[in-house]
C-alpha cells in the first residue's frame, strides 16, 4: 500500500547525498545504495489468505452450535403425533415451544405445555422417550376433582369451551403436590394424562406451545383459552343453575 511521504521531507533533488540515523550522517557510497532498497513489509501488514475450506467448516460449526443453544435454551419445533390435544391441535399440526418463559415466571392454567415423562412414567414404559404435551389444569396446592363430566378446582367447576367431549370417567378429588401441576388432554376420553398416572414436577418441564407454523391455514398464536377461568363463587352460590357447563 503506498504511504504518505513525510511533510517535513525536502524533495529528493535537494536532499543531500547522506543518509540521517540518529542526528548521524552516513556519506559512504554503501550507505547511499541502501537508501534505494525500498523497506520490508511489515510482518503483519498483510492477513495470509485462509482456505475456503475450513473457512466454510468453521461456519457451519458456529451455526450448528448457535443452533443447538436456541434449542437447548429458547424455543425448539415440535409435531403432534396423536388425538389426545383435539380439537385445539391436530395430528402433524407444527408447532414453536418457548422455554424461556418458566425460567422466569411458573406455568398458569390454560397453558399448553410440553414436558418429560415423569418417573411413574418411565417405570411403566423404560423405553419411553418422546414428550409429551397437555394442558395445565391444576395448580400447586389446588384441589381437582373431575366429577358429573366437569372438572372442578377448589370444589368449583371451570369453563371449557375448547374440550373436544365432556370427561366420561370420575377422578379425585387430589390435591396437586408443591411444584407439580395437573394436566389433561383437550380431548378428555382419549388422552394418557395425570388422571392415569399422576401429576407433572416443574423440572420435568420443558416449554409451553406459543405458536402454530403448520399446516398453513391454521398457522397463529396458541395460548390458554378464554374460557379457561374459575367462575365467581359470588354467582355459583346465587344461581346453581347457571353454573357453567363443559
Amino acid at each position: 500500500m503506498p504511504t504518505q511521504s513525510n511533510p517535513n521531507s525536502q524533495p529528493e533533488s535537494e536532499n543531500p547525498q547522506a543518509l540521517n540515523s540518529d542526528g548521524l550522517q552516513f556519506t559512504n557510497p554503501e550507505a547511499e545504495e541502501l537508501a534505494k532498497i525500498p523497506p520490508a513489509p511489515l510482518a503483519n501488514s498483510s492477513k495470509p489468505e485462509e482456505n475456503p475450506w475450513v473457512e466454510g467448516l468453521k461456519t457451519i460449526g458456529l451455526s450448528i452450535i448457535l443452533a443447538l443453544g436456541i434449542r437447548q435454551f429458547v424455543a425448539e419445533a415440535r409435531y403432534i403425533p396423536s388425538e389426545s390435544m383435539r380439537p385445539t391441535l391436530e395430528v402433524n399440526d407444527r408447532l414453536i415451544i418457548e422455554k424461556v418463559s418458566y425460567y422466569f415466571y411458573k406455568p398458569e392454567r390454560g397453558d399448553i405445555i410440553v414436558f418429560r415423562p415423569t418417573d411413574r412414567l418411565r417405570q411403566a414404559n423404560p423405553s419411553l422417550k418422546d414428550a409429551f404435551i397437555k394442558r395445565v389444569i391444576g395448580l400447586p396446592g389446588e384441589t381437582v376433582e373431575v366429577r358429573d363430566g366437569q372438572v372442578l378446582i377448589n370444589d368449583q367447576p371451570i369453563e371449557e369451551n375448547y374440550i373436544f367431549a365432556p370427561p366420561d370417567y370420575p377422578w379425585g378429588p387430589e390435591v396437586v403436590p408443591e411444584d407439580s401441576y395437573l394436566v389433561l388432554g383437550d380431548n378428555r376420553n382419549n388422552s394418557y394424562d395425570s388422571h392415569f398416572w399422576g401429576f407433572v414436577p416443574r423440572e420435568n418441564i420443558i416449554g409451553r406451545a406459543v405458536v402454530r407454523f403448520w399446516p398453513l391455514n391454521r398457522m397463529g398464536g396458541i395460548g390458554p383459552e378464554p374460557g379457561y377461568q374459575q367462575p365467581d363463587p359470588a354467582k355459583s352460590t346465587e344461581s346453581p343453575e347457571a353454573s357453567p357447563s363443559p
